[in-house]
């Protein structure tokens, strides 16, 4: 029976707009940044080695800038025919008509508003919050969304031993392990995941994921959950 892996690959280091929650910020990779995704394509390389396997010709990315670019970076540091197709899906959690605000603005418009209570404190972090504006998600239903179209590509790779790399975010990454079984509900918080360091999943024929290679970065006590 062929094996399917998918390699979660986190964007790289990009700038990003100052104390706001959003993931939806649209700013470009850093120098850094770069940096990581090519060592990302010798890291993807090195696994599919190890692991008997070709590379996907297809890399999914999300269609935020960061994620394409390091897609890009990738395909282009692979030197073979790759394509990357991006997937709403793929997202980071949404806050709907709150993007791209500081925590600071995102406080004073629930402040303002009389149908709201106030935020609470943790209302970043609590994987099960959800703000109470149109388009907003909570990160479980962020890392549901990302489960079913893991599941759905991985269902539809060819009948041969196959890497398929997937290049989105941290918290929608690490919500949808939970939900594919692969990481328990106190270990999100605990985690993070490395900028551009592919953690890989293995799909097994009976519809069960197996984390098989690279680490999940432990979260220091001061580091924000969002990704």
């Amino acid at each position: 029976m062929a094996r399917h892996f998918a390699a979660l690959v986190r964007h790289g280091d990009y700038h990003q707009r100052a104390n706001a929650p959003s993931a939806h910020q649209p700013f470009a990779l850093t120098t850094h940044g770069e940096e990581q995704a090519r060592d990302a394509a010798q890291t993807l390389c090195a696994l599919a080695t190890d692991l008997g396997t070709e590379i996907d010709p297809v890399i999914d990315s999300s269609h935020m800038l960061r994620a394409w670019a390091t897609a890009d970076i990738i395909a282009t540091a692979l030197k073979g025919d790759y394509a990357i197709r991006c997937h709403d899906a793929l997202a980071e959690r949404s806050v709907g008509a709150l993007a791209n605000l500081t925590v600071s603005e995102i406080n004073q418009i629930v402040d303002a508003d009389p149908r709201f209570d106030p935020l609470p404190e943790n209302w970043k972090s609590d994987s099960h919050f959800c703000l109470p504006f149109q388009g907003a998600e909570s990160l479980m239903q962020s890392g549901e969304r990302v489960a079913s179209h893991l599941i759905d590509r991985m269902e539809n790779l060819p009948a041969s031993d196959t890497l398929k790399v997937f290049v989105g975010h941290g918290a929608s990454f690490r919500h949808a392990a939970h939900h594919l079984g692969v990481l328990a509900f106190d270990d999100i918080a605990a985690l993070s995941m490395y900028h551009a360091r592919p953690v890989v999943l293995e799909y097994r024929g009976d519809g069960t994921w197996h984390h098989v290679a690279g680490d999940w970065k432990i979260r220091a006590k001061a580091e924000p959950v969002m990704d």
